[in-house]
């Protein structure tokens, strides 16, 4: 038997390669990742000990569950009791009826106490049925059956009291309060609590985005694997494109965004908005690593998401895949089999080989990534692509990231709202509903919404005032909208950590762009870092911009000007664009703006001393230091040391400084004054009283 790497023997023994990993370290055979490889002995021996382990396991688990199920069924008839009496019991405290509150049963006692970390829902006075489902986080049919149980008999979309909405929800475990707000104070809160977090996660497909040069080979790429894998079309069906579609590979399922290259890829990110969770890398192994394919690593790598490299084109006599390996060393990516961590894949998309591999290694990646998002809730998600058509009006491509669209939903997206009036996936076929990673166009918005934009399953009251506060928060920032400048660039990073300037670098040529690079590298220091997140020969240009963008970096040009786009976006996008002739001078301004990044140097500066030559003591106040200020002056609120006999027996703050009766900011020499010492009472007569302030001091390297 030859050598057989992780993944696969994790596969024929049905286990995750996370788990073997950890297996075979228990066992302390040394592995780093899913491609390491075990020899046939160590195969064997690992077989054998996992086989063994599971044939000596008690079949506790299927003996618990028979058990269990037995015990529940002697339970349900004393469930049922116990519910109508706890049902009877609300109805007739919540509704008045009777003079005296019903003692609620025993049981139900019990189980109240027991309940812990309730969920607070807020509500208006009235809501829908779906709605009140959708905020719970069950099915519509659950609430109608809940409400049946009342005595209530209410549709889908009708309208209850928040009364009944409260005894619904006790039932499923959640506080529902009603909220008597003003809509703009509503408004707030369903921003405010858009994309709550749930517990109740469960795995979801990858999101893949193919990125690379022009002419290397992504539309062939994700052509090859449309048409070798989505081959399960009901009779029918059209395949349409939607901008995103959905292969299935040994029964799970990858989504792919059919928008080749990293320009959108980075576009959705600028709006905030990460739609990725693996990006696809294509190099033609007769031309290797060219300018844009360095741009969408450096895009890839500014997301932080993995990247797994497609070496396109090895069908060709020129091919020379070892040299493309190696020219990705030089920028970060070191494939697995040199002791990397990237993944490469040979693959010649024209002729569909190795596709099968990338797919596989694709799931292997996502597998590694643990991608899980909630499947129940309201949708939350991401407009990828969008547009004005003639017979169906505003149509949107989304992927669905968290929760299920549902047809009839109230989305709000942007600046737009609407309702969900029909859906269809790429193969043409109408869904109802969509969960997490699913692409699908969706008819029912009342204007085309952007690309990049954010979307939310929200009330269609809600779905009209986001939308309307969005439009005045964008009119908000056109007026206000202010650059990314030098001045005030390192005020938006965190304290407490070390911080980072990063910067988009272009220059004329590569002679000059590797220059100011190092030199640029040069200056960086303990607490402040320079990152250069992409570096290229040529003019500023729109790509550049948007990486700034969403990285909220600078662009520095060195004898080169923006293309006209560049200028625009960096405009609309708030980017600055610093632009030199001289070397020399993009230092000193680079360092200049690292000495503002810099935490402020703290340093003492004296003001004067007072001698106390009376104390009186004051009620509620304290002691009270009279004093003759014998140098510089005393200033009030400011920092003092009390110095007796030669020794600092105190350090505070003055708390009060008066001249006679009235309170003054400040006492010059030769004056006397009343002086107080902030939680400081044994003041003597003799004591000097020393005043000084702390000053920030800029810091130059």
């Amino acid at each position: 038997m030859s050598k057989q790497r992780v993944y696969e023997l994790a596969k024929e023994l049905n286990k995750s390669s996370k788990e073997l990993i950890k297996i075979l370290q228990d066992y302390d055979i040394s592995v780093k990742s899913h491609m390491s490889t075990l020899d046939a002995h160590q195969v064997e021996w690992i077989k054998k000990k996992i086989l063994d382990k599971e044939e000596t396991k008690p079949p506790a688990k299927s003996q618990e569950k028979v058990y269990i199920k037995e015990t529940e069924k002697k339970k349900t008839k004393a469930q049922r009791l116990q519910k109508k009496e706890k049902r009877e019991h609300r109805i007739k405290e919540k509704k008045g009826k009777g003079t005296k509150k019903a003692s609620p049963p025993a049981a139900f006692e019990e189980k109240e106490k027991k309940k812990v970390d309730k969920n607070v829902i807020s509500i208006g006075s009235t809501i829908s049925v779906d709605m009140l489902a959708k905020k719970i986080g069950v099915k519509s049919t659950e609430v109608i059956k809940k409400l049946m149980d009342f005595g209530i008999i209410a549709t889908i979309n009708q309208e209850i009291d928040a009364e009944t909405a409260a005894i619904v929800g006790e039932e499923f475990g959640v506080e529902i309060k009603a909220e008597m707000e003003d809509d703009s104070q509503k408004n707030k809160i369903a921003l405010d609590t858009l994309e709550e977090k749930s517990e109740n996660l469960e795995e979801r497909p990858p999101v893949v985005t193919v990125m690379g040069h022009v002419d290397h080979g992504k539309t062939t790429l994700l052509d090859a694997i449309r048409n070798t894998k989505v081959t399960e079309q009901e009779a029918g069906g059209i395949t349409q494109h939607i901008g995103a579609y959905q292969v299935e590979v040994g029964g799970k399922l990858i989504t792919f965004i059919d928008t080749p290259g990293h320009e959108a890829f980075t576009t959705m990110r600028a709006r905030g908005a990460q739609a990725t969770d693996i990006a696809v890398l294509v190099v033609a192994a007769d031309d290797g690593v060219m300018p844009q394919t360095v741009e969408a690593i450096n895009h890839a790598k500014a997301a932080e998401i993995p990247i797994i490299v497609a070496i396109n084109k090895i069908d060709k006599p020129s091919a020379a895949p070892d040299r493309v390996k190696q020219q990705l060393t030089e920028h970060g990516l070191i494939p697995e089999e040199w002791g990397g961590q990237t993944v490469c894949v040979e693959i010649s998309a024209i002729k569909g080989e190795g596709i099968d591999q990338l797919l596989e290694m694709i799931l292997l990646v996502a597998e590694l990534e643990e991608l899980k998002a909630d499947h129940h809730g309201p949708a939350t998600g991401i407009v990828i692509e969008s547009q004005l058509d003639r017979g169906r009006g505003p149509v949107a491509t989304v992927i669905v990231q968290s929760g299920t669209l549902k047809v009839g939903d109230s989305v709000f997206a942007g600046t737009t709202f609407g309702r969900v009036r029909s859906m269809t996936n790429d193969k043409g076929k109408r869904l109802k509903e969509a969960g997490p990673s699913t692409p699908v166009q969706v008819q029912g918005f009342s204007e085309v919404p952007q690309a990049g934009e954010k979307f939310y399953v929200v009330d269609e009251k809600t779905a009209k005032l986001l939308s309307e506060q969005r439009k005045e928060e964008q009119r908000e920032k056109k007026l206000q909208q202010s650059k990314i400048s030098v001045g005030d660039l390192f005020k938006q990073l965190d304290k407490g950590e070390k911080k980072e300037l990063e910067i988009v670098l272009k220059a004329d040529v590569q002679g000059s762009l590797e220059a100011l690079k190092n030199s640029l590298e040069k200056i960086d220091n303990d607490e402040v870092e320079i990152k250069i997140i992409h570096s290229g020969v040529g003019a500023v240009n729109e790509t550049d911009v948007m990486l700034a963008a969403a990285s909220n970096a600078i662009v520095i040009g060195f004898n080169i000007t923006p293309d006209t786009n560049a200028k625009k976006t960096a405009e609309n996008e708030g980017v600055e664009i610093r632009l030199y002739r001289v070397i020399y001078d993009a230092i000193e301004d680079i360092t200049s703006l690292i000495s503002g990044m810099l935490e402020p140097e703290l340093k003492e500066k004296y003001l004067g001393r007072a001698e106390v030559r009376a104390t009186f003591k004051v009620p509620k106040v304290g002691t009270i230091a009279g004093s003759y200020v014998i140098d510089g002056k005393i200033k009030n609120k400011s920092k003092v040391r009390i110095i007796r006999e030669g020794t600092i027996i105190y350090e505070g703050n003055v708390a009060s400084l008066k001249r006679f009766k009235d309170d003054v900011k400040e006492v010059e020499q030769g004056y006397e004054c009343g002086i107080g010492i902030e939680n400081f009472n044994d003041i003597k007569v003799g004591d000097i009283l020393e005043a000084y302030i702390i000053e920030e001091v800029s810091r130059q390297l």
